[in-house]
């Protein structure tokens, strides 16, 4: 009878954030919520896989997650409409996007160079990276308004840049790392003759 009495006090569709605001489930902040919560479970996913493969990328994946849990907080605390308490609890320090950067530069000094696209390859833990920066790719462009309108911080929207190209560098470096070639992107053209032809762009000048 409780619960029953909850649920007719409770507006249906909406739902509340970390102030106690309620909103509609449809707002922006839940897209948002939600998204950064898909990309936390798709990392978990590749960290199955990198603790598997023993690439040392495992450990990094989870402060990666614990960070995203801080990152859900920040957003579900509009910095416009929450007080300072609460503010300060769900604050989103800096350092977390230089410390981002730095795990970066050291994969990235570890790579040959790039000079042509890849395609999401090279082992399952390095294309299940390359899908955690395909949907790192979405929660940036889902967060980027609510940073724009003060909802959240603007080291939000840094972290979550940032974080697609780690996944980027860390996804070739799980496939350097298990032996994996990556597959090029070759582009297909009609030459003179009307005759479908393969490029290697690495190779085409």
């Amino acid at each position: 009878m409780t619960n029953v009495a909850c649920l007719k006090e409770t507006p249906l569709g909406t739902s509340s954030l970390y102030n106690g605001e309620r909103r509609s489930k449809t707002d922006d902040i839940f897209h948002a919520l939600g998204t950064v919560d898909e990309l936390n479970s798709s990392i978990g996913i590749a960290h199955h896989y990198c603790i598997r493969d023993d690439n040392g990328l495992a450990e990094n994946l989870t402060e990666i997650q614990c960070r995203l849990i801080e990152i859900g907080s920040n957003i579900a605390t509009p910095r416009s409409s929450s007080n300072e308490s609460k503010l300060s609890y769900t604050s989103f320090e800096d350092e977390n996007v230089s410390k981002l950067e730095s795990w970066i530069d050291h994969l990235d000094s570890k790579l040959p160079s790039l000079k042509n696209f890849i395609l999401p390859s090279g082992g399952e833990s390095a294309v299940f990276l390359h899908q955690c920066r395909s949907v790192c790719r979405r929660a940036e462009r889902i967060t980027v308004p609510l940073v724009e309108n003060g909802i959240a911080e603007n080291t939000v929207g840094k972290y979550l840049n940032r974080l697609s190209d780690y996944l980027f560098v860390a996804a070739r470096y799980a496939a350097m790392s298990g032996g994996y070639t990556e597959s090029l992107y070759k582009q297909r053209r009609e030459d003179r003759s009307g005759e479908l032809v393969t490029r290697d762009l690495k190779n085409d000048n």
